[in-house]
């Protein structure tokens, strides 16, 4: 089975060198492109992609309303933030929006085909330096957040690894426990915080002042 993306840029050249990567995968298929945010939710409806490439910055409707229409909607896709700037407002709101991660304009043809990957297999695209840089330029103080979560000591733990980028199996090695318990804390930590993934879950971290980011 292909992993089905739908492409959504306003500028035809990075739609064409998209598509060209997508498509040159056995695994991947690009099953439509938008070049407005208006257009998405009908496309996403029509042709049930596993992941939305989003750019950020369109006409009509931008990347980040367009990522919360999809979101609220029943069985939403992955989407991943298409930018050509990693620090920039944008990014922040799509991803507090619900995205699950980003990538550059300018990342590398293996990059794209594994982020495609990585976030259809229902992973997170995580960079910490970049969110760190990210929540302390941008970052909205909800110092309430965390602590109405009522985290237990472990799953705070799991939460602090989760922001520093560690894996699943990372954690599991530095706590010296299971890979299945350790998803199982993750799990809590995403309910108990009301957020869709692992990226969600790190910007609550840091907004909250659970974890300080980097120039704070």
């Amino acid at each position: 089975m292909s992993i089905e993306v739908l492409i959504v840029d306003d500028d035809e050249l990075v739609r064409i060198g998209l598509r060209a990567i997508i498509d040159a995968q056995p695994d991947l298929r690009v099953v439509a492109e938008a070049a407005d945010g208006v257009e998405v939710p009908s496309l996403v409806a029509r042709h049930r992609p596993q992941v939305v490439l989003m750019d950020v910055r369109m006409p009509g409707i931008d990347g980040i309303q367009a990522t919360r229409l999809l979101l609220a909607a029943a069985d939403p896709p992955r989407v991943l933030v298409v930018t050509t700037f990693a620090n920039d407002e944008y990014v922040y709101d799509a991803l507090r929006a619900g995205a699950t991660g980003f990538l550059l304009k300018r990342a590398r043809p293996a990059e794209v085909v594994t982020a495609v990957r990585v976030v259809a297999g229902g992973e997170s695209l995580l960079f910490p330096t970049a969110i760190r840089q990210l929540v302390g330029a941008y970052g909205r103080r909800n110092t309430d957040g965390l602590r109405a979560a009522r985290l237990t000591d472990r799953e705070a733990e799991v939460l602090r690894l989760m922001a520093a980028g560690l894996s699943n199996p990372e954690i599991a090695a530095q706590l010296v426990v299971g890979v299945e318990t350790v998803k199982t804390h993750v799990g809590n930590v995403l309910t108990k915080l009301g957020v869709r993934d692992r990226t969600q879950a790190v910007i609550a971290a840091y907004e909250s002042g659970f974890v300080i980011p980097a120039g704070r």
